[in-house]
């Protein structure tokens, strides 16, 4: 599932905005974020950030993809347990130095828990496209 949107703000701008977990909840149109710790700022594969759930819940984030200011991915997992299959990406495509095109992908193609498939099925392009909504409305007053 992907959705996209030009936002009037630089990719470095917006970029910043979702690698920066605490800045997440800010935006995330799936009012699934609580909170996350400062300092977590994601610099590349490997890295491991960890998010608080508005539901409960803590998930830990293992970044897949990293291209700085133009890709992000990362798979969710509860804390100490192997990533389920579910992905998120980021992808960042600067239109000129004041806009960029944000594709905002949710795969859930290889999710291996029948636990999570409802609300995998759940995310819909309307979700993604509220998540850049919202990151768009924060971009954007920067």
């Amino acid at each position: 599932m992907t959705s996209s949107r030009e936002i009037a703000a630089s990719a470095e701008t917006i970029f910043d905005l979702i690698a920066d977990p605490a800045r997440q909840p800010e935006w995330d149109g799936n009012d699934n974020l609580a909170e996350a710790a400062a300092g977590q700022r994601v610099r590349g594969v490997g890295d491991v950030f960890s998010m608080t759930l508005t539901r409960s819940g803590v998930r830990e984030n293992r970044v897949t993809e990293f291209a700085e200011g133009r890709l992000i991915a990362w798979l969710p997992s509860e804390p100490g347990s192997p990533p389920p299959g579910h992905l998120w990406r980021w992808e960042l495509e600067p239109v000129d130095d004041g806009r960029t095109l944000v594709r905002h992908t949710y795969d859930w193609s290889r999710l291996t828990d029948d636990q999570r498939l409802q609300r995998a099925r759940s995310t819909t392009a309307e979700r993604l496209r509220a998540s850049l909504d919202r990151l768009a409305e924060v971009a954007e007053s920067r």
